[in-house]
């Protein structure tokens, strides 16, 4: 699979109108008072990692490229606003010719985060970046927060393949959205055929207990899958009673049955019986997939069972009870003038119930130890310090406009499973904690 994130192959209608109406209100009030123009420093980050979780994982940044390459206000878009009356005219001339002239930074996609870590930073005027703000979070807290339960997922399988299945518990993109977020954190399939074709995912998929319902005889249905499929196909077993179905199973397909499929009943019980079944009647490399309702403390309790593969479905992609990373966009710095020129000045929102943020724009690099595990996310302003010079995070996405970082999807898994594998080993423990390393700051002056 080597097609992910080098362009879409279907059509992308402008993202444009996937915001807020009070970006479009406050471009308008910054276009009277003269401020638009000035030069803005946006940061995405959160302020903490969902309650128990460890670490974090940056995904869906490929997907926020193509967000920004296609945030265009076309003759329809602008009409609807003028419609509504949502802003006045010189606004409206002013978005019909709206293209992202600035840069963007980020964390490498699949790359790990904690609390303040700098995911993303969008610099330009306050015109255009502050239109970006709510499609790079929708697709940042979403992606990122699958993406999590499914490194999760993958660190309690043990290297057991994963099957991402969540398509019909979700909004139809979503599940598209999803699938790819899945196999970021580390599953290696997805059922749905619309990731497949749009990111070049793996997919998989055999038949549903309609299959065996609809036939008068469990035999005749795994017959006619086996005559159409071959004897490698997946056959499901717990339609009616699962040893019955498996000794059928491998009486039509012979030992060379590739799987048996369990979707109900005590998994960890079921997979010993079926185990021991199909290796007296021969089919000793007949593989076992589990699905029903999974999480990653369902698969970690079936390390011990002869289970191979896991389908995952509806905690996957609902982020497995944290559905959103709650990440934030904030301006941390901007220009007192439209002067290209002009030195940013370090802001920060000031209040009480945990909503602070640190104010400039941000390095961040993390700290490692001498086997190379890392012990700190160390955020700062201002000038690197030489010994953290090389273990820098952020890299240029958007320079000028132009996207310059597009990656195959392949790349950004192996980067996370890289990325998940450099931290302490608590990181992959299920138990509720702290983040696995801590977050520290280097307050030094503003860049500018």
């Amino acid at each position: 699979m080597d097609v992910a994130d080098l362009g879409l192959p279907v059509d992308v209608p402008s993202t444009a109108l996937f915001t807020d109406q009070y970006e479009l209100t406050m471009l308008r009030a910054a276009l009277k008072a003269g401020t638009a123009e000035r030069r803005s420093v946006f940061e995405v980050f959160t302020r903490r990692l969902p309650d128990g979780r460890r670490y974090g994982v940056v995904a869906g940044t490929g997907r926020v490229l193509d967000a920004v390459e296609n945030f265009r206000f076309d003759a329809d878009v602008i009409g609807f606003l003028r419609e509504r009356q949502i802003v006045d005219q010189e606004t409206l001339d002013w978005l019909a010719g709206y293209r992202f002239s600035g840069d963007i930074w980020g964390y490498p996609e699949g790359e790990v985060y904690f609390p303040g870590s700098p995911i993303m930073r969008v610099e330009g005027s306050f015109a255009e970046c502050v239109l970006l703000e709510t499609v790079i979070l929708s697709i940042l807290n979403h992606d990122s927060a699958i993406a999590a339960a499914a490194s999760r997922m993958a660190s309690a399988a043990g290297g057991r393949p994963l099957i991402e299945m969540g398509a019909r518990r979700t909004h139809e993109l979503a599940a598209v959205a999803a699938a790819r977020a899945a196999y970021v954190g580390g599953f290696t399939t997805t059922s749905d055929l619309a990731a497949g074709f749009r990111y070049g995912i793996p997919t998989v998929g055999t038949s549903a207990h309609a299959f065996t319902l609809l036939h008068d005889h469990e035999r005749d249905a795994f017959q006619a899958q086996v005559d159409s499929l071959g004897r490698g196909t997946t056959l499901l077993v717990d339609t009616y009673d699962v040893t019955e179905a498996v000794r059928t199973a491998v009486e039509v397909a012979g030992p060379e049955l590739g799987a048996v499929r369990i979707d109900s009943g005590d998994l960890l019980l079921v997979a010993h019986r079926v185990r021991q079944q199909l290796d007296e009647l021969g089919a000793t490399d007949t593989r076992i997939i589990v699905t029903s309702d999974l999480d990653e403390y369902a698969i970690a309790s079936l390390a011990a069972a002869p289970v191979d593969a896991y389908g995952v479905g509806t905690q996957l992609v609902t982020g497995s009870g944290h559905p959103t990373a709650s990440m934030v966009y904030k301006l941390v710095a901007r220009a007192e003038t439209a002067d290209p020129k002009a030195p940013l000045v370090p802001v920060a929102k000031k209040s009480s119930g945990g909503k602070t943020s640190v104010g400039g724009r941000k390095w961040a690099a993390r700290r490692v130890d001498e086997d190379g595990i890392a012990e700190a996310e160390v955020v700062g302003t201002g000038i690197v310090p030489g010994e953290l010079a090389d273990r820098q995070l952020l890299v240029e996405l958007v320079k000028g406009g132009e996207v310059v970082a597009r990656e195959p999807l392949d790349v950004v898994r192996d980067r996370h499973a890289a990325a998940r594998g450099n931290l302490p080993l608590s990181a992959t423990q299920l138990s509720r904690g702290e983040p696995v390393i801590p977050t520290e700051y280097v307050q030094g002056r503003s860049g500018s």
